[in-house]
């Protein structure tokens, strides 16, 4: 498939000439420092703040049957970002706490939240939550697991910082999906374009996903896909790939499609997805896991 690349036995792939921690962390570190917002500096419209609601709405939705909502909820979300997560579920009456690399994300989008974020190297955050005495009912980690070194041994450690009753809730793009191979197969693409290192070094599917869950002592009770916006790579008016020009039109096309299905009723919208994302449908897949 690819040179750069590894098959692991459990289905993912993973960058074969990984960085080294160091140079891993002086990477990141370069990028949200040095680089300052970065795309923070991005002015929503209201589709996508409203799109942005209408997944975690889906998100809480598929979450609520697992957890025990009888107590203050406590919630961790790795690389918290702009802080769209926190405020949903502040909202809530939730206990939320954010680490990320940068609190450029948080105040620009939503300022009311910098007293629940902790800033600095999101790995040794993690590691230190992690090494700590804490336990959270929701560990929240949204586009984290396929930029870490070692997938095993953070989903592994995610069992220590995980109450006996809680849940993990991980998403990952969905990469080496079955559309993605088809849109190879037919020709639409000539390579594998999502393989993007060093930010990516593990590339998961839903199969995958579950495979790594279930040897670092999880089960996946739900998964949940999103609109599949590779499937404008058929096309060869909407093919991103081949005319870069045309992918912000995609991105709204795509963010329109989700708010509309959004306005039916949310169990509906669940199975939708969750049916979805059974088959490998997705451009992202979100997992919830329970301890096994």
């Amino acid at each position: 498939m690819d040179d750069r690349l590894i098959h692991h036995q459990l289905g993912f792939w993973e960058i074969a000439d990984k960085p080294t921690a160091q140079d891993l962390q002086k990477y990141y570190a370069d990028k949200y420092y040095q680089e300052g917002a970065g795309s923070y500096e991005l002015v929503y419209s209201q589709d996508e703040l409203s799109y942005f609601q209408a997944k975690l709405e889906q998100r809480y939705a598929a979450i609520r049957p697992h957890l025990s909502l009888t107590q203050p909820v406590r919630l961790l979300d790795v690389g918290c970002g702009e802080g769209f997560t926190l405020a949903f579920f502040r909202k809530l009456g939730w206990n939320v706490k954010g680490i990320d690399f940068s609190s450029a994300g948080i105040a620009s989008q939503n300022p009311d939240l910098i007293d629940a974020l902790v800033t600095g190297d999101l790995f040794s955050l993690l590691k230190a939550e992690i090494d700590g005495d804490e336990a959270y009912h929701v560990v929240w980690l949204q586009n984290v697991l396929e930029h870490v070194l070692d997938p095993f041994e953070l989903l592994s450690s995610l069992r220590t910082l995980v109450s006996s009753d809680g849940i993990a809730v991980v998403t990952v793009p969905n990469d080496f999906s079955i559309t993605q191979r088809a849109a190879l197969n037919y020709g639409y693409i000539d390579d594998a374009f999502w393989v993007a290192a060093p930010d990516h070094l593990t590339y998961f599917d839903h199969e995958s996903l579950v495979n790594i869950a279930n040897v670092t002592g999880w089960q996946c009770v739900e998964m949940l896909g999103d609109f599949p916006i590779d499937w404008f790579l058929f096309h060869s008016g909407s093919n991103y790939v081949r005319n870069r020009s045309l992918g912000k039109a995609a991105h709204y096309a795509r963010v329109q499609i989700e708010n509309f299905i959004n306005n039916e009723p949310v169990e509906d919208v669940v199975r939708f997805w969750s049916a979805a994302a059974k088959i490998g449908i997705g451009r992202d897949i979100t997992a919830v896991f329970v301890k096994r």
